[in-house]
């Protein structure tokens, strides 16, 4: 996916993984240049990386949600900008089997679409939630192998397509999407993970 970016900038806040390594790789190939660490307030587009599976140590919902503010406030003062949430999708339906990482990814989850609320039309907030289980790279998947069994594709996702999402999101053509989560899930949120 192509989208023009014209020298925006862009900065990662959070864990780096694959997904958030190709993201940012998709979004220089496309025109945006990467801001360095600690200057996150000053890009044009910020990706939050948030754990993607159960068992990472995962910071409080209320410090992801704090520095995201901090930045959407900063780029609310300068007219415009993009956050979009790198996170998994059990922030959308909870996992039996992992009841405080469903809860910490949902409580990510709203605090995205509060952001949304607080800082549209200016800033759009959107979130991107990776499947479980359902991205190729072993590194990556989100909970155990049998729940690739749930996902009505039948097939593990590809970072291609997570990334794909992300550019959806920054596209400047997109201006009336935010306080939204795209599952790239290959449907494990339309219900076969209830087993879970």
């Amino acid at each position: 996916m192509e989208i023009e970016l014209d020298g925006a900038t862009v900065a990662l806040d959070g864990e780096a993984n694959p997904i958030a390594e190709a993201a940012l790789a998709a979004l220089q190939a496309n025109g945006a240049r990467l801001v360095e660490t600690g200057q996150e307030s000053t890009a044009d587009i910020l990706l939050v990386s948030c754990p993607l599976r159960p068992g990472r140590v995962t910071e409080d919902p209320r410090s992801v949600h704090g520095a995201a503010r901090k930045a959407a406030m900063a780029m609310s003062e300068r007219g415009k900008g993009r956050i979009v949430f790198l996170l998994s999708a059990v922030a959308g339906m909870p996992m039996r089997r992992h009841p405080l990482f469903s809860m910490e990814s949902a409580a990510v989850l709203a605090g995205m679409r509060a952001l949304a609320m607080e800082f549209g039309p200016k800033v759009l907030v959107n979130a991107v939630g990776v499947g479980v289980g359902a991205i190729e790279d072993e590194a990556i998947i989100s909970g155990d192998k049998a729940m690739l069994s749930h996902t009505p594709v039948g097939r593990p996702g590809t970072l291609e397509e997570a990334v794909a999402a992300v550019l959806f999101f920054c596209d400047p053509l997109n201006t009336y999407t935010t306080g939204q989560m795209l599952g790239v899930d290959g449907g494990w949120t339309a219900g076969y993970g209830r087993n879970f």
